[in-house]
């Protein structure tokens, strides 16, 4: 079975801040694989969150500002 779908998820622990600067992250546009689409901030220190795949942005699933676990949901894509 073919899933064309996949979830771009937190690299580590901390306050997810989502890229508003990037008009590239927004809903329905291409993501490009290492391309960030947000940050993750702990203890001063910032950690991008890099999509490992191409596709289209369907939607955010984490809100900026949200604290958030590693692993945790960030981005839905469906893959192209």
């Amino acid at each position: 079975m073919h899933v064309p779908e996949r979830l771009v998820v937190a690299p580590s622990a901390g306050v997810f801040r989502r890229l508003a600067a990037e008009p590239s992250t927004a809903d329905g546009n291409v993501v490009t694989p290492g391309q960030s689409i947000g940050v993750i901030e702990l203890s001063g220190t910032s950690t991008p969150v890099l999509s490992p795949f191409a596709g289209s942005l369907m939607g955010m699933l984490a809100e900026s500002g949200e604290r958030l676990r590693a692993g945790q949901p960030v981005a839905w894509l469906r893959i192209t």
